[in-house]
């Protein structure tokens, strides 16, 4: 399987986490890419860089204002006297049409939906190339490729439109959905991550035309708390077309395995041609957010069903932090998928 990856990745090392009024390390870590480099070559996995597809692809979902700040705020935050080394929100707006300030500490918290995505110098690169990896994955599943694995990192399904959050900036499943999209494709982005894709259901909410999915941990006592509960459905011409099934904390593979069958009927339905999975590892039994319980096991039968499908299917990263299973739990979801496939 061919895998996409850009070294510049790297450069985003972010420091806090805020999380229960306590300051933590960030676990969004740079380390991610080593132990996931390492686990997607154990299943065979051969790495290319992306190619630079500019920002048209991208910014085909998120707005000029946002992008332009992602790009900016980092050196705009350095110039406030006594600014600290990361760009953190401590203010929102209470709605989307609220005032635009031109302050950086007011256009942080309009664009920043938590504590969780913290910009540094080397924020603004590292998610434009983890976007241009999506990209070029797309690119080659569009040019006869059956399957692309694609080392994102940092994360994206928690990016909407204008807004970062959860360690997220832009939305990568989304952007080479779209890309797929406008080379006359008919894509589902399927959403395995532990935490809903709440960014993902914003950007398609109310189009028809784009498929989303989400298998998650309940959020009404779990991240992001305000998006991906089973009544979510869409709006307007999107109405049916977004899916949400969230699941009991701690539910281990039978439980998850029936519930991706259900998800895996409604792409079929929608007349998928192209299948964009969102690739979160952070449902297994030793993720550090505890929010479900798949095993090792676990995560070769789910690479299993996907590959059932017979889709064209791209693997764009989400989350999965570090533990000890975090690369194996890579390598058993794309061995058990080219085992079937």
């Amino acid at each position: 399987m061919k895998a996409v990856f850009d070294e510049r990745q790297w450069q985003h090392d972010p420091q806090h986490f805020m999380a229960n009024g306590a300051m933590l390390p960030n676990p969004e870590q740079p380390k991610r890419i080593e132990v996931l480099k390492a686990g997607a070559e154990a299943a065979g996995c051969r790495f290319e860089a992306p190619g630079d597809a500019g920002l048209g692809p991208i910014a085909a979902l998120h707005s000029a204002e946002y992008l332009t700040f992602l790009e900016t705020i980092h050196a705009r935050w350095q110039r406030i006297p006594g600014s600290g080394a990361e760009v953190i929100p401590n203010i929102h707006p209470a709605a989307r049409t609220d005032g635009y300030p031109k302050s950086a500490v007011g256009q942080a918290g309009y664009h920043q939906a938590d504590t969780a995505c913290p910009i540094s110098d080397g924020t603004w690169e590292a998610a434009y190339w983890s976007a241009q990896s999506a990209i070029t994955g797309a690119d080659m599943l569009a040019g006869g490729e059956r399957s692309v694995y694609v080392l994102s990192r940092p994360p994206g399904h928690h990016a909407f439109g204008d807004l970062a959050g959860g360690f997220c900036f832009l939305n990568n499943s989304g952007i080479a959905a779209e890309r797929l999209r406008a080379g006359g494709l008919r894509p589902a982005i399927l959403d395995v991550d532990v935490h809903h894709g709440n960014g993902t259901q914003g950007i398609f909410y109310d189009r028809d035309d784009v498929l989303t999915v989400s298998i998650h941990a309940d959020p009404a006592r779990f991240y992001p708390f305000f998006w991906g509960h089973a009544q979510e459905r869409g709006e307007g011409r999107g109405l049916g077309y977004n899916l949400n099934l969230p699941l009991e904390r701690g539910t281990p593979d039978d439980d998850y395995l029936a519930t991706l069958d259900t998800a895996l009927q409604r792409v079929r339905s929608f007349g998928t041609d192209v299948l964009v999975v969102a690739l979160g590892l952070d449902a297994s039994i030793d993720d550090p957010f505890q929010g479900l319980a798949v095993t090792k096991e676990g995560f070769a039968r789910i690479g299993d069903a996907i590959a059932k499908t017979g889709l064209p299917v791209l693997f764009v990263q989400e989350g999965g932090y570090l533990s000890d299973s975090l690369g194996e739990n890579l390598t058993r979801v794309l061995t058990g998928f080219q085992e079937e496939a």
